[in-house]
């Protein structure tokens, strides 16, 4: 027998050789990715440093709780514009949708309040508390400006048969529940607005089947597709269609005749005594310190009340209604009033619940595909096998520990910052596929903050800076 041993000793210095050189590889590879956590700690480190001294110093998120196209995004993006030129860095609008307003107001006011986080607020938020969709309110924002005021008003297309809103409340008491309107999602102030006019007119609330649209942008679309029959928003967000001959407005919700279509008579000339709009303003969440407020507050004042604001808003036709915080809390305060007393009311309060919740479908979702994981491992049918790789039953609680590290992520990247969260995600999901620890551990100090510096400091896309400012 060919071998290594003390009887063989001509086969020795080879097989001392071979072991010498698995052992020099072994220990050239430890050492290569020890070097190379060095240095991605120095890169981590590199991560933070920046002068931060000055405010703000970092883009800034103005989160937009409605679609792109619609009234809202149109005036957050023209603030955005002149913030950046006022404030030196890059305000970029988010559009958090969803919900019916749920979304971009709440995310706007659990944002860390560091002064790096603005949201532009409608007239939802005084609603959506009293509907029970959330405990969001404006009491969880600090308010800064006033942006405008738009009254309510009713579109449907060009070629439709109603050429009056006569004639449209006619058609709607002879078949009841056959007409179909939109403007925004479902409990929203272009749904209320309808809802009420209605029961004005002695008409049931939900005499109109409402189609939940998240904004009126693409609710507008839906309109000339022929998906609704009937659309209500402000006349601005509906400005270019109407120039365009293609829609055609019965009726504004207002005290006197919007300027852009003086010829379309107010609800109330048409015989229906209703007037209802909503209002758009700048906000804060809680707890800025006080000198970045201050900053951000004196920028916003200054946008608002600028020419450059002033005509845009008339060239788009928006109504131009301003204020600083005084004048738009007391706003708060008297719609947060007259939205609890417009709730009290069993019929509105029923045709704005929503039959599922803002979390509702995540929650089918998730469950669908947890029962249909523990079915599959429950018949043994989960057998994923590879020549690295091999899943089981057994595994399934290190499976679960995948969307753990998701959720770790999702919890606290706005408070621990983007490089903490997603080192902390990215390390426990390459732990949890069994990547050696120095190797994961590499791989995650190199590659985070690759990320963050490709995107936060080149591209200019604002992430998280968390409890260490990075």
């Amino acid at each position: 027998m060919i071998g290594c041993s003390s009887d063989l000793p001509r086969h020795e210095p080879a097989c001392g050789f071979r072991t010498y050189a698995m052992s020099t590889r072994s220990s050239r590879g430890r050492g290569l990715l020890w070097r190379l956590l060095v240095v991605s700690v120095g890169l981590l480190g590199v991560v933070g440093c920046g002068s931060r001294s000055e405010f703000p110093s970092q883009p800034i998120v103005l989160i937009c709780p409605w679609s792109p196209g619609g009234g809202t995004d149109r005036v957050s993006r023209q603030l955005a514009t002149q913030l950046s030129q006022s404030l030196g860095v890059p305000v970029n609008v988010v559009n958090a949708t969803g919900g019916g307003g749920v979304t971009g107001h709440t995310r706007g006011a659990v944002a860390r309040a560091d002064g790096y986080t603005l949201t532009m607020a409608t007239v939802e938020l005084n609603m959506l508390h009293w509907r029970g969709l959330t405990k969001i309110s404006p009491d969880d924002f600090e308010p800064l400006a006033l942006c405008n005021r738009d009254a309510a008003a009713v579109f449907v297309r060009s070629d439709s048969p109603w050429q009056t809103l006569a004639d449209l409340e006619a058609t709607i008491a002879r078949e009841p529940g056959r007409l179909r309107a939109s403007g925004s999602a479902r409990g929203s102030i272009w749904h209320v607005a309808v809802a009420g006019w209605l029961l004005e007119q002695g008409l049931p609330a939900d005499a109109i089947a409402w189609v939940s649209i998240n904004g009126s942008g693409p609710s507008l679309q839906e309109l000339l597709a022929g998906g609704v029959d009937l659309i209500c928003c402000s006349v601005p967000e509906a400005r270019g269609l109407l120039a365009g001959g293609e829609l055609r407005c019965l009726g504004v919700m207002a005290e006197s005749r919007h300027p852009l279509t003086p010829d379309v008579p107010t609800f109330r000339e048409a015989g229906c005594d209703w007037v209802l709009g909503g209002w758009r303003g700048l906000m804060l969440p809680l707890g800025v310190p006080e000198e970045r407020a201050a900053v951000i507050r004196e920028a916003v004042l200054r946008t608002v009340e600028s020419d450059a604001f002033a005509q845009f808003m008339e060239t788009a036709g928006f109504n131009l209604t301003t204020g600083g915080p005084a004048k738009f809390e007391q706003l708060l305060v008297t719609f947060d009033r007259t939205f609890k007393e417009i709730f009290a009311t069993a019929a509105i309060d029923a045709v704005s619940e929503s039959p599922i919740g803002p979390y509702g479908f995540p929650l089918i979702l998730g469950g669908i595909g947890a029962g249909l994981l523990v079915l599959l491992v429950g018949r043994g049918q989960l057998q994923l096998q590879t020549d690295a790789l091999r899943l089981t039953w057994r595994d399934l609680p290190r499976l679960l520990l995948v969307p753990v590290a998701v959720a770790f992520f999702m919890l606290t990247t706005e408070s621990l910052g983007f490089v903490i969260a997603a080192t902390g995600m990215l390390l426990g999901l390459l732990l949890v596929v069994r990547v050696h620890p120095l190797t994961a551990t590499v791989v995650t100090l190199l590659l985070v903050p690759a990320v963050y510096q490709l995107f936060a400091v080149q591209l200019g896309v604002p992430l998280p800076w968390g409890i260490l400012g990075w």
